[in-house]
């Protein structure tokens, strides 16, 4: 810091001097300045780009700002830069990173790592120049993370070990250095884990007290370290300035009751902010191995020849071990070393022969510093740890180099510099660096012009401190230059080493002199072709012709001319005219390229120098075509027809249009325009400029839209364009791809029918529709379920509903009809509708037919729904009733036949009947009665006079469950009467009217059965009412009730009077 402080006062001391220093003539200001002194600077790595770093011209106290005094960096541009006004230096875009720079690679002291940089101070037209050399020593950063060897550290410890006793921990290594390098280790407990295979025993964090390193001194450590209640951390500092973990016993080791101990060892540097990394530390308890090798010295330093060859023995390391056998059995590892010295270096196992692995280049490594540990082979083996320095001694062997870079103004480039022939005499052309790799007198470099050139090397800095290997000369003239003697200059220069042999090495550069008008006037084309559009105006600027000349001043000014091309005899002065000055070629007429479509002249430029130089080319005007024709297209209306669903991008149509011009204006660029229409069709429709094909971008949907009118337009590539447009009208051809839509009926919805409705009336009009066109739309209707009664039907054309079936009680309910509805197309679209007819009278609670409907669409269209579902159900339960009626009648009856026959035995035995004798009272004789009188009742409310009971009977027959008749009676009655015969019972068919009403006074008895076959007329005894024979019929009463088996009040009262009468009527007949 002190040094810079000097060196600030000295520069300002210096500044003080600059105006008197300005006001000296140049040679006087040059040989002032010719003290040189070196620049330092300091900068941090890792930066930005444009960090200032500092100010030349202040810090050499020139003052700047008027423009005479330039700056230029002559080396370090790779990431130097520096401002050619002010001075500035600052960093380039490429980042510094001091880990990388090759100088610094083998640097353990920071303020060594620097980069060398050279910058030139260039008076006025470069009349001196001075060249300064600079160093920025580049300041490390903690950029770097320190590491150990290895994510998983192993070390083996013996049993039953005193407290106290002392183990080497690997070394982490940090590429950084000094306060950024390595500061502390600590001991840690991983996390979760007791690391063991056996018993337990917890480890927690604690700080070092001390350490011991072995040829060091005891230091406190002030940072946390690591605590166990069996290790403990400790960190030595080694007499090479490194931190040695060390791990000390703490607490007694037991093998058989615990093997194994796993804790962390993390290592940070002492950055802001730090960084750190840590590794496994596995500690494997061993039998006892009480002897560790021990090394001869703790560091061994040797030199090495570079480029030995591989296998060269470098020293022997030795180390010895008091133990016996195996733990007395030493082998040599690498310990912490790099990986550049396990790829240079071999270390013999057994033997500690350090031997040459592969060539060692110096120039690349001169030192070589690393460990290498000494390990015995004992259970757990011990190890013993030497420093061995490695310091690489030169050879010559590497030849000195020579670069020429440019200086100043001069332009240098591919070893050539151009240099005027009026240049002064000792004026700085180039910048020679002579350099040598080697070291020592092997790089101590001489350097000479060989050879009869008017040049010569002379030193660019005379400072003390300028480095044998590395020097810097500038190459001036020593003698006029004439161009005119020789125009080129091989410049030779040599170098050679001090070595033994010594080294040498050559480098050539061309001076080539620039002379005086000795270049002509050169066209960039020999043959200039130009393209000029027909129909101008006279006096319009064809092309401007340009030739450059390589000289200056009056040599390159240079005068235009027209002359006739010798390819052609016409002269261009009529038509065509040439500023002299600017090249500017002009048309005086108007051209018509149908006329003559191709000009050819030459043009001729001079320079005005002595003697006068000149060149030539050939220019060629083609008559260009105007824009004078609009594009055409073969119809003013194209017509196209599609499919509609086309698939989208797909070609529609093809439109064809023509321009009469040429080239460019010929060029057609095709676009869809809005219709009257259809104002979006540019958005649905595309078209291909080359082609002429329009595209859909969209499906079309003859429902939606069935026509499109769009312009399509052309425009052609003149400048102004010309156009014209075509009208495309677009229809849209139709596709069965809509299914019919119901209108009427609504699914949800009923038709109220009343059962008195008439054969073939219409209950409904089934309306649908279908988006689809023609054909596609033709519809159809039919009934597809729900009609078990054949009830309705449907015109297939209209969609008429009639009533076909007369209704019947049965049918009195909802009806479900399934209507499909098809369409025409190919292939056919169908839709199904349901319609609901409710037969009665009337709607008494519209709740319940819509509960029914409801239900309705729940359920599978292939079951029916139609009519009353419980009728055939009440059907069955009446029959059930009248038979169990029936059955009770027909055993009263047996009950009473059994009576009347036992009643007509026990009347046998008083008195038997004689034939021929004529009964007081014949009840089988018909009686006469006035069908026009009604009988009259007795005032007194006597019964009328007795009639014969049974004036109006037929033979009656009981049955039997069974069905077989009960013959008692008759067969009595044949015995006592053989004039009586039994009658068969006929039964009347299913159409047979219900007399059951009718007759229901004068039938009293809950079952018979009449027997309408009587004996022949004119028979004694035959008193049968005649009814026809389809009137036979089964009668019970009037007040059945269907679906009950009670009887009804009126059948019950018959039965009981059917008992009282059969017992009257039986007394009579007796």
């Amino acid at each position: 810091m002190w040094k810079m402080r000097t060196l600030l006062g000295f520069l300002q001391c210096c500044y003080c001097c600059c105006c008197f220093l300005l006001l000296l003539p140049p040679p006087l200001w040059v040989s002032l300045a010719a003290a040189k002194q070196v620049l330092r600077y300091r900068l941090a790595e890792e930066g930005p780009a444009d960090i200032r770093i500092g100010n030349v011209a202040s810090d050499l106290g020139i003052v700047t700002g008027s423009g005479e005094v330039t700056f230029s960096l002559e080396s370090g541009s790779d990431y130097l830069k520096i401002d050619n006004m002010t001075g500035e230096l600052s960093t380039t875009e490429r980042r510094i990173d001091r880990e990388k720079l090759p100088q610094c690679q083998m640097i353990f002291d920071e303020n060594e790592c620097f980069l060398d940089f050279e910058v030139s101070v260039i008076g006025p037209s470069q009349s001196w120049v001075d060249l300064f050399e600079g160093r920025v020593i580049i300041l490390d950063i903690n950029d770097n993370t320190p590491t150990f060897p290895s994510p998983v550290l192993t070390l083996t410890v013996e049993e039953n070990r005193p407290v106290g006793t002392l183990y080497l921990l690997p070394t982490a290594t940090d590429r950084d250095f000094g306060r950024n390098g390595i500061e502390r280790y600590e001991l840690l407990q991983e996390a979760g884990s007791d690391g063991s295979r056996r018993g337990g025993g917890g480890l927690t964090s604690a700080a070092s007290d001390s350490a011991l390193y072995p040829g060091g001194k005891r230091r406190q450590e002030a940072d946390s370290a690591a605590r166990s209640s069996v290790f403990e951390l400790q960190v030595a500092d080694t007499p090479d300035g490194e931190k040695q973990p060390q791990l000390i016993v703490k607490g007694a080791l037991d093998r058989e009751q615990r093997d194994s101990y796993e804790l962390s060892l993390r290592v940070r540097d002492g950055g802001d902010p730090a960084r750190s990394s840590q590794a496994i530390l596995r500690v494997l308890i061993t039998d006892v191995n009480d002897n560790s090798p021990r090394f001869e010295k703790s560091v061994y330093e040797a030199d090495l020849a570079e480029n030995s060859s591989p296998g060269t023995p470098i020293l022997q390391l030795r180390a010895a071990d008091s133990d016996v056998g195996v733990n007395g059995q030493i082998e040599y590892v690498f310990g912490a070393a790099t990986e550049s010295v396990r790829r240079l270096l071999r270390l013999d196992e057994s033997s500690g022969w350090l031997s040459v692995l592969h060539r060692i280049d110096r120039e690349e490594v001169n030192q070589l510093r690393f460990t290498v540990m000494a390990r015995d082979r004992g259970q757990p083996p011990k190890t013993d740890k030497a420093t061995v320095v490695l310091n690489i001694r030169d050879e010559n062997d590497n030849v000195p180099t020579i670069d020429i870079r440019k200086i100043g103004r001069i332009p240098l480039r591919d070893g050539v510099a151009s240099v005027a022939e009026d240049v002064l005499v000792d004026t700085p052309i180039a910048l020679v660096q002579v350099s040598d790799r080697d070291q020592g007198e092997n790089g101590v470099v001489t350097c000479t012009v060989v050879g009869d050139v008017p040049f010569q090397l002379k030193p660019a800095s005379e400072g003390e401190g300028e480095p044998q290997n590395k020097r810097k000369y500038f190459l001036h003239t020593s003698a006029p230059l004439d161009y005119e003697a020789v125009k080129d200059y091989n410049v030779v220069i040599v170098a050679v080493d001090s070595g033994s042999p010594s080294l040498s090495s050559n480098n050539s550069l061309l001076v080539r002199v620039g002379d005086t008008n000795d270049n002509p006037p050169v066209f960039s084309q020999a043959v200039l072709e130009v393209s000029f559009p027909e129909n101008n105006v006279p006096g319009e600027r064809v092309a401007t012709v340009l030739a450059t000349d390589a000289d200056s001043g009056k040599n390159a000014e240079i005068a235009y001319s027209l002359e006739p091309s010798p390819l052609s005899a016409e002269s261009p002065g009529g038509l065509f005219t040439i500023d002299p000055d600017s090249g500017d070629v002009r048309v005086q007429a108007v051209l018509d390229r149908e006329q003559k479509d191709t000009y050819e002249f030459q043009v001729t430029a001079r320079d005005k120098g002595l003697p006068s130089l000149q060149g030539s080319t050939t220019v060629v005007v083609r008559v260009a075509d105007r824009n004078d024709n609009d594009p055409r297209f073969m119809q003013d209306v194209f017509t196209f027809y599609v499919k509609e669903n086309l698939q989208p991008n797909s070609p529609v149509g093809m439109v064809t249009v023509m321009d009469a011009d040429k080239g460019r204006n010929a060029q057609l660029s095709l676009s869809i325009q809005p219709g009257d229409r259809e104002q979006g069709a540019s958005g649905i429709f595309s078209i291909e400029n080359d082609t002429g094909t329009i595209y859909s971008t969209v499906s079309f949907d003859r429902e939606l839209q069935t026509s499109y009118t769009f312009r399509v337009k052309a425009v052609d590539g003149g400048d102004p364009a010309r156009s014209a447009t075509a009208t495309v009208s677009l229809f849209v051809m139709d596709e069965n791809d809509n299914a019919p839509v119901v209108a009427v009926p609504v699914n949800s919805s009923y038709k109220v029918l009343p059962p008195s409705s008439s054969l073939r009336s219409e209950v409904i009009t089934v309306q649908a529709k279908d988006a689809d066109a023609g054909q596609n739309a033709e519809l159809s209707y039919s009934i597809v379920g729900g009609n078990p009664f054949k009830l309705f039907e449907i015109d297939p054309a209209s969609g008429k509903v009639s009533l076909v079936g007369k209704l019947a009680p049965k049918h009195y309910g909802l009806h479900r009809l399934v209507i499909q509805v098809n369409d025409s197309g190919q292939p056919p679209q169908s839709t199904t509708a349901l319609l609901h007819i409710f037969v009665n009278e009337s709607v008494a609670n519209a709740t319940v037919v819509e509960g029914q409907v409801a239900r309705s669409l729940h359920t599978p269209l292939a079951q029916d729904i139609a009519g009353d579902p419980s009728y055939e159900l009440s059907k069955q339960r009446l029959s059930i009733v009248i038979g169990v009626v029936a059955g009770i009648m027909t055993v009263i009856l047996l009950i009473l036949v059994v009576v009347m026959a036992r009643y007509c035995r026990s009347k046998g035995k008083h008195g038997g009947y004689e034939a021929g004798k004529k009964d007081h009272e014949d009840f089988f004789t018909p009686q006469q009665h006035d069908k026009a009188k009604k009988p009259k009742k007795d005032k007194k409310g006597k019964k009328p006079g007795k009639q014969p009971l049974y004036s109006s009977i037929v033979t009656v027959e009981a049955s039997k469950p069974n069905g077989q008749r009960y013959d008692g009676v008759n067969e009595k009655l044949t015995g006592d009467s053989p004039s009586m015969s039994r009658y068969r019972s006929v039964n009347g068919g299913p159409g047979s009217p219900d007399l059951a009403r009718h007759y229901k006074s004068s039938s009293p008895l809950p079952t018979v059965q009449l027997h309408p076959q009587s004996p022949t007329a004119g028979k004694k005894h035959q008193a049968v009412q005649e009814l026809p024979p389809a009137n036979t019929f089964v009668g019970a009463g009037d007040n059945i009730s269907i679906g009950s088996d009670h009887c009804s009040e009126y059948s019950c009262q018959a039965s009981s009077k059917y008992s009282k009468q059969m017992l009257t009527h039986s007394s009579n007949i007796l």
